[in-house]
């Protein structure tokens, strides 16, 4: 299984990915990725390219019977459709907040929001805990 969780910068996406290390995933990060492959490309085309290649990862090690958490912006529809051509075993987590949390310099200013049937389940993390996100994550994805 590929978990997907995604939305803007410091909605939470990492933190929250790091809960499924304990229950057997395999975390890709987005910011570790760009960091490992010393990509500063913040273009459309850059971050598909780094998307892509986080997708092509996932794959690799779903083939590979490995449960993968991904926590990446994934703002774009094209990278979305990208993984989920790549397998029909992706669950796609959209995550969103209200407040500020001092990183709004970072958000993608092009992002498109997902369709709803895009999505499995959305949370919004201003008023649900880390531990309540995760308890919904695994419902949706049947993880016990």
């Amino acid at each position: 299984m590929i978990i997907s969780i995604f939305g803007q910068p410091a909605s939470g996406k990492t933190t929250l990915a790091k809960k499924f290390i304990a229950e057997g995933f395999h975390h890709i990060d987005g910011d570790h990725l760009r960091e490992m492959f010393d990509n500063k490309d913040y273009s459309r085309e850059g971050r598909i390219r780094n998307l892509n290649r986080a997708s092509d990862i996932a794959k690799y090690l779903h083939y590979t019977n490995h449960n993968v958490v991904l926590s990446l912006v994934y703002p774009y529809e094209e990278a979305r459709e990208y993984l989920s051509k790549l397998t029909r075993d992706v669950r796609w987590i959209y995550l969103i907040y209200e407040e500020d949390r001092g990183r709004d310099d970072f958000k993608v200013k092009d992002f498109e929001l997902p369709h709803m049937n895009e999505v499995d389940l959305i949370i919004n993390t201003s008023n649900t805990s880390i531990e309540d996100s995760a308890d919904k994550i695994k419902r949706v994805c049947r993880i016990f």
